[in-house]
């Protein structure tokens, strides 16, 4: 009998099934040749979500320190789409809070200085907080001063005392990083000045449901939100919601602008406006997360239809973007090497290495051209568009190229 599951944000008991995925391994676990041989260990992938705070959530089967230890493979400046999504967040938040050589910037799970990198050419003071040890060092090489630590109460309490509170502290794509979520919640508090702002970014779950973004489920994403379920965690440490904005990035995300509930800062309609759309979408009625893994049963069967036909017809697939997404996905639909040839990308980190599970090998995109696969199955479907951009000569050539979520769709 599995051990009884309380939500990380309201403490109530979860029980109710949101989408069980099977058992798969750390998305982020890429295989050397010397591990092909050997077992991979694998955990239940399996969503649940809150009766009482409706935050959708995993139980954690591995700790943060495991996930992202000394060689994470993920570094966010690999992305043009992202670094472009950065550049554009900093113009906007210098501007609107009228930063400058006397304020202090502080982003969390600051990767490798992706973000951090706009302020400081701006000459703005900033320092990173990222536990990941190797991307700490890519960011530090390009002169982003860097600290390598997990945030929380008792680290962020240090980090004040050596360097001063920040006028804005910046947490992208982190906050369902963690599964202690209110210490974390509790060390952003502290890092932040009495007037100043908190922003915070994620993948919106009603965007999630709406589309049947299930390959963004994986353990390293402990927590799956929307306005209304972070909302049920800020109070607790002194934090309100004051604005807030749709986005485009990760198929449809949230950036929350927050700070201390005495703040003057006025809330505004778009925060109200989000409350009542989320409501309306049913994000308070638990059965509209019931209904949620059926369509997902249903977008494996639409690709697998789709792969096993295309390799009967005598065609080649092969795979871009060696994404957490995309290990989700293969590695749910039970999609291998027999299946899907090779995945390019662009990461050397990840180039030369294994998927997770699948066990397809990773190539350098000039090696992925060289062998014109009939098909390529763009992982980070987020990203398609930069992707098509990138290997336009394949689709000149004649390569079809696909995504799978929602369904199966040619898109180039």
């Amino acid at each position: 009998m599995s051990p009884e599951l309380r939500c990380r944000a309201c403490n109530a008991v979860v029980s109710d099934t949101f989408v069980d995925l099977g058992s798969s391994p750390l998305s982020n676990s890429y295989l050397r040749e010397t591990d092909l041989d050997a077992m991979e260990p694998t955990y239940p992938l399996h969503a649940r979500v809150c009766r009482e705070c409706f935050l959708v959530q995993l139980p954690a089967f591995e700790t943060p320190e495991r996930i992202f230890g000394e060689h994470y493979p993920y570094f966010s400046s690999f992305s043009d789409t992202w670094l472009d999504h950065c550049r554009t967040y900093a113009q906007e938040v210098v501007g609107a809070l009228d930063l400058g050589a006397r304020s202090f910037v502080v982003e969390v799970a600051s990767n490798d200085g992706y973000l951090l990198q706009y302020f400081a050419q701006r000459r703005i003071p900033v320092r990173g907080i990222e536990p990941a040890a190797n991307v700490a060092s890519a960011a530090r090489k390009r002169g982003i001063p860097t600290d390598t630590v997990f945030l929380g109460a008792e680290t962020a309490q240090r980090f004040v005392e050596e360097y001063g509170p920040a006028d804005v502290v910046v947490a992208n794509n982190v906050i369902a990083h963690v599964p202690n979520l209110h210490d974390f919640v509790q060390g952003l508090a502290v890092l932040l000045k009495r007037d100043g702002v908190l922003t915070v970014e994620f993948p919106h779950v009603l965007q999630l449901m709406e589309h049947v973004q299930f390959d963004t489920i994986y353990h390293e994403h402990f927590s799956y939100f929307g306005l209304m379920s972070a909302e049920t965690v800020l109070p607790a440490h002194g934090l309100r919601v004051f604005d807030v904005q749709e986005l485009a990035t990760h198929g449809g995300s949230l950036r929350l602008w927050i700070c201390r509930r005495e703040s003057s800062r006025k809330e505004t309609e778009r925060v109200s406006t989000l409350r009542t759309r989320e409501r309306s979408y049913g994000l308070l009625d638990m059965s509209r997360y019931a209904e949620f893994s059926s369509r997902v049963r249903l977008a494996k069967r639409d690709l697998l239809r789709y792969v096993i036909d295309t390799v009967e017809a005598g065609k080649r697939i092969a795979g871009y973007g060696a994404a957490a997404k995309g290990n989700t996905l293969l590695n749910y639909c039970g999609i291998r090497a027999d299946m899907i040839e090779y995945v390019m990308d662009r990461n050397p980190e990840k180039i030369g290495r294994w998927l997770p599970g699948s066990r397809i090998p990773v190539v350098a995109p000039t090696v992925g051209r060289e062998r014109r696969p009939d098909v390529l199955l763009i992982l980070p479907w987020n990203i398609r568009n930069e992707v098509i951009a990138q290997l336009d000569d394949l689709r000149r050539e004649g390569t079809r190229f696909v995504v799978a979520v929602p369904r199966v769709a040619v898109v180039a």
